[in-house]
């Protein structure tokens, strides 16, 4: 997007608009696959009945099935695959892309953006591809080997988005904890934290990092994490399963044992912490013992959150070799169960939060009514974990981007609902240039 508003391309929200339209697609999973293949078909039709002149295909479904998009789906024009995003202009446009080797694309602070986030909040992508075995997993196939970007240029942009109004910024990438290990850093990601807590802001600051591979949980990564009060007390680590058989065929290795171990530092060490992780269940060769070490894992372990996938048998993974497939009446089955189990365990812990004041970052009217605002904790993650909604507000009406306190007074399975209180913050905004996340050039 940002190198075709730099163009002079106009985004629109609406594809009936567009004389370009962009998919962007992901081959992850089976659904993920499915959807963009509706996708491309939803928009295709847009050619035919729309003032669209151009359809072009980008990102994993396009390094894995170009000869096949080709074949199949002549409405498509162009594609761009992981590598080829500063192809992007000569493929909307028509013309011929320059010449030269395809090197693994990893953008910098240099490039340019446009955000489709609200301007309170920003990803920021720290490291691109990956170097670990996970037998589930194509990432590597579509990404490429692990690469990290240069210390002083996610410094320079962190500086940038703060300067622009940005209170949480979000640092992603495949595995953040395997940053600057290429870069022939130590503790590299702790040290990029450390730096980015240290910038000076008009006004309070989150950062949170997101995707942290267990084995690569440092004991230094945690003590930075404890040390500055602009870092999130937040832990996504997927761990997929706490089976030792299981977590072998993975190819990941550790055990449940292992993870508690772990579990228990991180809390030791972060006071507060709140940790979010994610398993695999019905994965090739998982037994119904399996699964209950599992399901008695999660009971130990207490998360803040959790979020439970059902096995894909990805044609390109390693695992789809594997022999003692699940079926898929109990791959859903065990995921409703595991569910459950986290159900129960969210509901006891937010009920624990009732009577208690905490930090919310505002976003803006809920969008369920209007009656209600809504804002997360730094125990919510944008996107994927739950919301806290504000029903009552005490001093000066919410606006969104506001860093403020909030009383608890309800809670819910995975919500929590609370009055705000009264602060004096003014916030100052600057327009940033934003867009709508679906991407449509005109």
């Amino acid at each position: 997007m940002g190198q075709l508003a730099q163009r002079g391309h106009e985004l629109t929200p609406r594809p009936d608009e567009a004389d370009v339209i962009v998919v962007n697609t992901c081959t992850f999973i089976d659904p993920a696959k499915q959807e963009s293949i509706d996708t491309i078909l939803e928009m295709a039709e847009f050619k035919k009945f729309g003032r669209a002149q151009r359809l072009v295909v980008a990102g994993c479904m396009v390094e894995r099935y170009r000869g096949e998009i080709q074949k199949e789906l002549p409405e498509v024009d162009a594609l761009i695959g992981t590598n080829e995003l500063d192809s992007i202009v000569a493929a909307c446009e028509g013309i011929e892309a320059p010449a030269g080797p395809v090197i693994p694309y990893l953008y910098n602070d240099a490039t340019p953006r446009v955000f489709s986030t609200p301007r309170h909040f920003a990803y920021l992508k720290i490291a691109e591809g990956c170097d670990h075995p996970c037998a589930f997993c194509t990432i590597p196939q579509y990404r490429g080997a692990f690469r990290s970007r240069r210390f002083e240029s996610v410094v320079t942009e962190a500086t940038r988005l703060f300067s622009q109004g940005v209170r949480e910024i979000n640092l992603i990438g495949q595995d953040t904890t395997c940053y600057g290990e290429d870069l022939g850093l130590k503790d590299g990601l702790a040290q990029l934290l450390g730096r980015l807590a240290q910038i000076e802001t008009q006004q309070e600051k989150w950062v949170r990092f997101l995707y942290a591979y267990p084995n690569k949980v440092t004991q230094r990564l945690l003590d930075t994490i404890a040390e500055h009060d602009a870092l999130v007390k937040y832990i996504d680590m997927p761990l997929q399963h706490a089976s030792a058989p299981v977590l072998k065929r993975m190819k990941r290795g550790a055990s449940g044992d292992i993870f508690l171990a772990l579990l228990e530092r991180i809390r030791r060490t972060i006071p507060g912490v709140a940790i979010r992780t994610s398993f695999i269940v019905g994965y090739p060769g998982e037994t119904d013992a399996d699964f209950e070490t599992l399901c008695n894992f999660v009971r130990a372990a207490r998360f803040d959150r959790l979020g439970v996938f059902s096995y894909s048998d990805e044609d390109t993974s390693g695992s789809h070799a594997l022999d003692g497939k699940v079926d898929a009446a109990t791959i859903y089955n065990r995921k409703r169960r595991l569910m459950s189990i986290q159900r129960k365990i969210s509901r006891a812990r937010n009920r624990e939060l009732v009577g208690r004041e905490v930090p919310i970052l505002v976003e803006g009217l809920s969008p369920e009514t209007d009656l209600l605002w809504q804002g997360r904790m730094p125990s919510q993650a944008p996107e994927i974990d739950g919301i806290t909604f504000i029903n009552d507000v005490e001093g000066a009406d919410p606006q969104p981007g506001q860093l403020r306190r909030l009383r608890i007074t309800e809670s819910h399975d995975y919500d929590v609902v609370g009055t705000l209180l009264a602060s004096d913050e003014r916030v100052e905004v600057p327009q940033l240039e934003r867009s709508a996340e679906l991407i449509q050039i005109r």
